[in-house]
């Protein structure tokens, strides 16, 4: 049975644990850029996986994101992974595009990652201001402000609000349905959150991989031409042609 306090707790206590609090929301790519030993790879992977995690020795793990999904769905995975590098055992873990789904464990990643990305205090403070303009009832309007505020996508905000009783079951699955891009911009808002990366921007690898590259070349430890073999690998052109031809970190 699946502890949604002791998720909660977790999802807290990493927060506080990078340097962020649980009352505003959360620069996911910012944190995911401080840690060290991490390596995180842009990778188109298909319909049906959002990302993977593999852990290395000595503390290194690399992290896998589909840049073929919404910018939204990419934040939701960068934290649902971030419950696999922190709190599971396993080594390697290959995690599915549908939420709420597979085995306990992915369940669990799963709400972890909504509750960092909306901590429940942060959102109730959000959801109870816009619903105290209109007799404290959630419209979609409101939704749309919540999942823009907290740079998640549709999804992942109607079941956040449905677990935390703004939303009703029976809405819950009509709301699913609905497509708010288009609602979005004509309420002002980017539709960036709703899109994937740029076709030009979805390969690419930043973090402790380049870092190691870097390291090893300014030692003399590996020659120029193996650095750019390596960057070239990582997706990384900017890097050995002085263009910004790579990818680059979307936050």
């Amino acid at each position: 049975m699946i502890d949604y306090a002791d998720l909660m707790t977790k999802a807290e206590r990493l927060m506080k644990q990078l340097g962020e609090d649980n009352n505003s929301p959360v620069d996911i790519f910012a944190l995911a850029q401080g840690i060290e030993l991490l390596t995180i790879v842009y990778y188109p992977l298909g319909n049906k996986i959002s990302g993977m995690c593999v852990k290395g020795a000595e503390g290194r793990c690399t992290i896998a994101l589909n840049s073929s999904m919404t910018l939204g769905r990419q934040r939701f995975t960068l934290a649902h992974v971030f419950f696999h590098m922190f709190y599971d055992t396993n080594m390697k873990t290959i995690c599915a595009k549908s939420i709420g789904t597979g085995c306990e464990i992915e369940k669990m990643a799963d709400a972890f990652a909504a509750y960092f990305l909306m901590p429940r205090a942060a959102l109730a403070d959000k959801a109870d201001n816009l619903i105290s303009k209109h007799e404290g009832k959630i419209n979609l309007q409101d939704i749309i402000r919540i999942e823009q505020y907290f740079g998640v996508s549709h999804q992942t905000a109607v079941y956040q609000l449905n677990n935390c009783g703004y939303i009703s079951r029976k809405e819950l699955d009509d709301l699913l349905n609905i497509s708010v891009k288009r609602q979005a911009e004509a309420m002002g808002f980017s539709s960036d959150l709703y899109l994937p990366l740029p076709k030009e921007k979805q390969y690419c690898t930043y973090g402790h991989y380049i870092k190691q590259a870097d390291q090893l070349l300014n030692r003399d430890i590996i020659s120029n031409g193996k650095y750019e073999e390596l960057m070239l690998a990582a997706f990384r052109d900017d890097l050995v042609y002085g263009a910004e031809e790579g990818g680059e970190l979307i936050d």
